[in-house]
């Protein structure tokens, strides 16, 4: 008998939840309606109801997020009290900085 209540009582919220889902898609096509009417009788265009997406704003996030931050007032006081670049080798080899002073070229030895 349990068994049976417990069937009849999943079946009801089922039918409970596709009222509700009913009664609102009703209600949303009765608003789109009046919306459409009432453009058309003002002579207004219709404008659909869209949802803007572009798929470039999650690449965009992401690179954003992968971006190294700008040094802050502590890391370059640190940088300068370690004698070392505040700015990354990248960016200082993007801006023409080749002359690295702290490091002297060796000839290349080719073991054998």
């Amino acid at each position: 008998m349990m068994n049976f209540l417990l069937r009849l009582l999943l079946f009801l919220i089922g039918l409970v939840f596709a009222a509700s889902l009913a009664v609102a898609v009703l209600l949303l096509a009765t608003w789109w309606g009046l919306r459409y009417g009432w453009a058309r009788l003002t002579g207004q265009p219709v404008r659909p109801w869209v949802m803007r997406f572009d798929p470039r704003h999650g690449f965009d996030r992401f690179r954003a997020a992968a971006r190294p931050a700008e040094p802050t007032a502590a890391d370059v006081a640190a940088a300068k009290a370690r004698g070392e670049a505040t700015d990354s080798p990248v960016r200082l080899r993007a801006r023409g900085g080749d002359n690295v002073t702290d490091v002297q070229a060796r000839p290349v030895s080719r073991a054998e």
